[in-house]
């Protein structure tokens, strides 16, 4: 990874961006975008204006950073997210975390669409993500350490803070809105799993399976964020049930459950509004 790039992306970032710290950090997955409820816009900025993170190229994803208010807040999302299927390294891919960090954001919030591995979930399903498996065994923080990215071997027993995942179960009671909590797998994609990875996933332990989400949490907690994750569950994985996969399938399944996500993400918003400004 190239560090001027990532020099080069902040500077495109308007003055707003660091007049104060946004309260919250959002990386919205497939789906997730269209649930964002915005009282009032500060900064709107495609994907393809800022260098090193590029155009998104995946459906489902919007491809624009937000800077805007909620509940007297501010917060910082990226509508969408790079993979490392896409084939262009890391860089793209843990930008956000790194302009986020830039602008002081202490608290981020991670969603995606995952696969099912927990037979007792049906699509639809919302699950707080409250561990995770890296199956393919690679990161971001491979290479050189380094500055502002925490220490070599960084600890990642708690990478998903407890109490903002009691806001999320908070935020579900609130709207009335099912939420379970589960272990998720990372997979490199993007390749849908075969059914024989899903039952060795669930022999460890996973109840739902992606293409994101672990290598952002990787850096945002080395760092020193208190991340929160979450995940819609848009199908269940290969061999559980169904002929196919299909990411059509993806995104109409989140669209059906958008008015849940968007109460969701909306109330565990206010619950961060509602906390006692954090102590330097």
């Amino acid at each position: 990874m190239n560090a001027e790039i990532f020099d080069s992306a902040a500077a495109v970032l308007p003055p707003e961006c660091f007049e104060q710290p946004p309260t919250c950090g959002l990386i919205l997955g497939s789906g997730w975008s269209e649930t964002l409820e915005c009282e009032r816009t500060l900064v709107s900025l495609p994907y393809a204006a800022i260098p090193g993170l590029g155009a998104s190229t995946v459906v489902g994803h919007t491809g624009e950073f937000r800077l805007f208010e909620r509940h007297g807040i501010r917060v910082a999302a990226f509508l969408g997210r790079r993979h490392w299927y896409e084939g262009e390294g890391w860089q793209p891919v843990v930008m956000p975390v790194e302009l986020l960090r830039r602008m002081g954001t202490k608290k981020l919030l991670v969603t995606n669409a995952a696969g099912g591995v927990n037979p007792a979930f049906k699509p639809g399903d919302l699950l707080s993500i409250a561990d995770h498996i890296n199956t393919i065994g690679l990161n971001p923080l491979i290479g050189p350490v380094r500055p502002n990215w925490g220490v070599r071997f960084p600890d990642q027993s708690h990478v998903y803070d407890r109490t903002m995942r009691k806001q999320l179960h908070q935020a579900a009671a609130d709207t009335g809105t099912e939420l379970s909590e589960g272990i998720y797998a990372f997979t490199a994609g993007p390749v849908y799993e075969t059914p024989a990875e899903i039952r060795a996933y669930a022999s460890m332990g996973a109840d739902a399976v992606g293409m994101s989400t672990v290598p952002e949490v990787t850096l945002a907690s080395a760092v020193g964020m208190r991340v929160a994750g979450l995940s819609c569950i848009t199908n269940m994985a290969a061999g559980i049930s169904g002929p196919h996969l299909s990411h059509d399938e993806v995104i109409e399944q989140t669209r059906h459950t958008a008015p849940l996500m968007a109460a969701l993400v909306s109330a565990f918003l206010a619950l961060i509004a509602a906390e006692p400004p954090e102590r330097l």
